[in-house]
């Protein structure tokens, strides 16, 4: 184990100490020997005796780092499992994370224009207008255009942090694998990689500025979703710089009512958002948490989200996307033996899998959940049981998957802020029936063609001689076959006629044995002798042929 790790080991339980947070322990649980390990070596005591529990958690993420704020971001979301007060505080997070110096942001920024920045903007701010977990936004004026941008700064050595933390998650994920064998088919190693390569993709943006123009590109002119401009010539990888944008934070639910926003319709634009998102586009937004999300000022009655920071963004391949739209449809019609042979199907669960036992397993985890309203149904909910039990079922993690789960928590928790009574159901089905028949249907027969007919076309020209060549091809391979044949069947007719010869000859040979014991030496013995000779010797003869 590296010193850096052990050092930010110690950190981590110094922090969890002083913050109080071990209480949240259940140490009448716990053997004595780790108690008296606890005293001996982490004695702190609580400094924020005066605050709350919820007020000290988040202190500690905060503290920790930007790998910790980010997982508070996501559960700031989810309501559903969070009290009122523990959910505030940790809605804190999403843009209130304390700041660095401006003055470091103003030299990061000229040192990699290589010019004076006011060469360039103008009101450029120190105060930054935003504060997140791994990059702060300063505001300014693009003297070119005079376009109001944002420029977004990397914080200085977050690349330090950020290492330690996923070194030290990489040494305890390796450590569990070892120690408990059952962990490994949830692949905590693996897992912990993918989740170091998302967060340093985070750390790129060059990186981010490319997907941003992806994702601009995937909802041009759509009415549910508008992403801001990037300004490429003025991107690096520590640095961004984008339209500023003017939209009413989504977690901000009184400022929405005052200017009428219709709630229930902007809820279900995030679930059809999402889902075109995954299954149009497979290029997924995948740390959607309120700080990250507005909502234009522009027609209320017709809301349109804002999004930005498109740092993770999450891919599927065409099976993943069939996989998870035919298992959400089963969802729908609690087709629970579906689900079950579709796990099987794809591969991610074993083949030799019980089928009735998994789908007993579904089914009493998922059937008391249905029988609550609609409305009350956590979709997220209904995902992250579905994979617990896959797992016990010997599922191996996919990665991909984990990053969609984690959006769809997201999504569905931002939409029940919005509208307590949305229906993510009667919003998801009507899309995901129309996908699969495109998917399946004439439609996508026709697609099909579509796609590949310039391909067809180019190849056209060498059709003809490809199949000339085909056609000679296989009448040379059928000549062959029949030479092989014809040999074979040579070779079992000369082995019939080596063994006939063989026993005429050897039946002379005993006849003339017996007549030469009768008779002597005569003609007859010795003619049949002559006669077996020469048919012994055809046999051997027919046998070398």
């Amino acid at each position: 184990m590296k010193l850096s790790t052990v050092k930010r080991f110690y950190q981590l339980n110094k922090v969890f100490l002083q913050h109080g947070l071990d209480e949240l322990i259940p140490w009448h649980l716990i053997p004595w020997s780790l108690k008296l390990g606890r005293h001996c070596f982490f004695w702190l005591r609580n400094q924020h005796k005066d605050k709350s529990q919820a007020q000290r958690i988040r202190l500690a993420l905060e503290q920790l780092g930007p790998v910790y704020i980010k997982f508070g971001q996501m559960l700031s979301t989810r309501r559903d499992l969070l009290n009122d007060e523990m959910a505030l505080e940790l809605a804190k997070l999403q843009d209130k994370v304390p700041p660095f110096p401006g003055e470091l942001a103003l030299k990061l920024i000229s040192d990699n224009l290589d010019q004076p920045l006011e060469a360039i903007f103008s009101d450029f701010q120190l105060v930054p207008l935003a504060s997140a977990s791994i990059a702060q936004v300063h505001t300014a004026t693009l003297i070119e255009n005079q376009q109001k941008i944002v420029i977004k700064v990397i914080r200085p050595d977050i690349e330090k942090i950020i290492t330690s933390d996923t070194d030290l998650m990489a040494t305890f994920a390796a450590i569990i694998e070892k120690i408990a064998p059952a962990s490994r088919r949830l692949r905590p190693v693996a897992v912990v990689k993918e989740y170091k390569k998302t967060i340093f993709d985070e750390l790129d943006m060059v990186r981010e500025a490319n997907n941003t123009v992806q994702l601009r590109a995937n909802f041009d002119n759509s009415d549910s979703l508008y992403i801001p401009l990037i300004y490429k010539d003025y991107c690096y990888k520590n640095m961004l710089v984008m339209e500023r944008i003017y939209g009413i934070p989504v977690a901000d639910i009184d400022a929405l009512n005052a200017q009428g926003t219709n709630l229930k319709l902007l809820a279900e634009r995030g679930v059809e958002v999402f889902f075109t998102q995954v299954f149009r586009d497979s290029f997924i937004h995948a740390d959607k948490h309120p700080g990250k999300v507005f909502v234009s000022r522009e027609t209320p009655d017709n809301p349109k989200y804002i999004g930005i920071d498109c740092g993770i963004m999450g891919t599927l391949t065409v099976e993943d996307k069939r996989y998870l739209a035919e298992n959400f449809l089963a969802f729908f019609n609690q087709d629970y033996r579906r689900v079950a042979t579709l796990h099987v199907d794809s591969g991610w669960v074993p083949a030799d899998t019980n089928i009735d036992d998994f789908e007993h397993a579904i089914r009493g985890v998922l059937e008391p959940i249905f029988a609550k309203p609609l409305d009350e149904i956590s979709f997220g909910h209904i995902l992250v049981n579905l994979f617990s039990i896959a797992r016990r079922f010997n599922m191996e993690v996919q990665p991909q998957l984990v990053l969609l789960e984690k959006t769809l928590l997201y999504v569905e928790g931002l939409g029940r802020q919005l509208y307590p009574k949305l229906d993510l159901w009667a919003t998801a089905k009507p899309f995901l029936e129309r996908w699969m028949k495109e998917q399946m249907g004439p439609k996508a027969f026709y697609n099909s063609i579509k796609s590949n007919a310039p391909l067809w076309v180019e190849k056209m020209p060498e059709l003809p001689n490809l199949i000339y060549d085909n056609l000679k091809q296989h009448q040379r391979n059928q000549f062959n076959w029949q030479r092989t044949q014809d040999r074979i069947i040579d070779n079992q007719h000369a082995q019939q006629d080596s063994i006939f010869w063989l026993v005429v000859g050897a039946t002379l040979f005993i006849c003339s044995a017996l007549l030469y014991l009768e008779q002597g030496v005569s003609w007859p013995p010795i003619c049949l002798s002559i006669i077996g000779f020469t048919c012994w010797f055809k046999s051997r003869r027919q046998a070398k042929s």
